[in-house]
């Protein structure tokens, strides 16, 4: 199988960008990108470190980011699985992706910048959710924010489908990857219940 090694040959296989794919880059928040990042409950942030690149799902039962100026956004740490693989890639690196998406939307926004990691008292209390607050709050410099073309979410049928059925469990999955000495049924039947009490 033959790859492709160098830029000039990558270019020679595509057309030059389109005007609409370059005039739409802006360098910070505008009032059109603000009105759909907020309506956006979840993103993928996507960080790069000296182990390797990592893609973490974000969600939150409102906007997923807040807006701390029109160049900078703070997105919270969550309760998750403790295994911090973005947090450590962004105190060795730095760059950072965020994709956000809203159901119903074939559109994808993109944020591309930097970030840094918080512990700050009063910025992680602005994320206060029943008394329960992030251990830790990403601090986003915006580089840039453009939208992505609609063709991948348009082919996926992403918001006209269910294929839910039939796929494995995350109990399945811990069974299989520890040939049966994880109890992985007993995951499946409590992970409802201690959801419910671990969400933020």
């Amino acid at each position: 199988m033959d790859y492709i090694t160098d830029i000039a040959a990558l270019e020679a296989l595509y057309d030059t960008p389109g005007e609409a794919s370059l005039v739409k880059v802006a360098r910070r928040m505008t009032p059109l990108y603000r009105k759909w990042i907020m309506a956006s409950r979840f993103c993928v942030l996507t960080t790069v470190g000296p182990e390797g690149t990592d893609g973490s799902p974000r969600g939150d039962d409102g906007p997923v980011v807040l807006e701390l100026d029109p160049g900078a956004l703070a997105l919270p740490d969550w309760r998750g699985n403790n295994r911090i693989d973005s947090l450590r890639n962004i105190v060795a690196d730095g760059r950072v992706s965020l994709m956000f998406m809203v159901p119903g939307s074939t559109n994808v926004v993109r944020v591309n910048g930097h970030a840094r990691l918080t512990t700050d008292a009063d910025l992680r209390a602005r994320f206060d959710q029943q008394g329960r607050q992030p251990r830790s709050v990403i601090v986003i410099e915006i580089a840039e924010i453009y939208t992505q073309c609609a063709r991948a979410i348009l082919r996926a049928g992403l918001w006209q489908r269910d294929d839910a059925a039939g796929l494995p469990s995350v109990g399945d999955i811990l069974t299989e990857r520890t040939e049966g000495a994880f109890d992985g049924a007993a995951y499946d039947t409590e992970w409802p219940g201690r959801a419910a009490q671990t969400m933020w």
